[in-house]
């Protein structure tokens, strides 16, 4: 299982990296707008299949992932030197383990919300 996860994850990383590889030769002027909605359109969705199928336990493997978004965050002009916290506010972005342990409480809520329907339902 191990070998799987550090696959699918080795994976996400390279894939998100070569995107913020051809963002980089491509955009010449790369305020926070831009580079946002390029990273949430074009590079989130791999570190996200990542996060839902393998849910990294290992912290080398959240960090793998979470540096990608730090790349990103890097690419804004005059972003490079500010502290990764302080990139994510100004860009108004929440980091990758945030967004899953959201998912997760997203999930747990459906998980308990349609259990007590369904329950209702086969009660009365």
């Amino acid at each position: 299982m191990g070998v799987w996860m550090a696959k699918v994850i080795g994976h996400a990383v390279a894939k998100g990296n070569q995107v913020l590889g051809l963002i980089k030769r491509s955009f010449v002027h790369r305020d926070s707008d831009i580079i946002k909605r390029l990273f949430t359109a074009l590079v989130r969705p791999h570190l996200e299949y990542a996060n839902a199928v393998c849910h990294p336990r290992f912290k080398k493997d959240i960090e793998q992932l979470e540096r990608v978004q730090r790349r990103a965050t890097k690419l804004v002009t005059g972003f490079s030197n500010m502290l990764y916290e302080n990139r994510l506010k100004a860009m108004k972005l929440p980091s990758l383990v945030y967004r899953r342990y959201r998912g997760d409480m997203v999930e747990v809520y459906k998980y308990l919300y349609m259990g007590c329907i369904l329950y209702l339902m086969t009660v009365c």
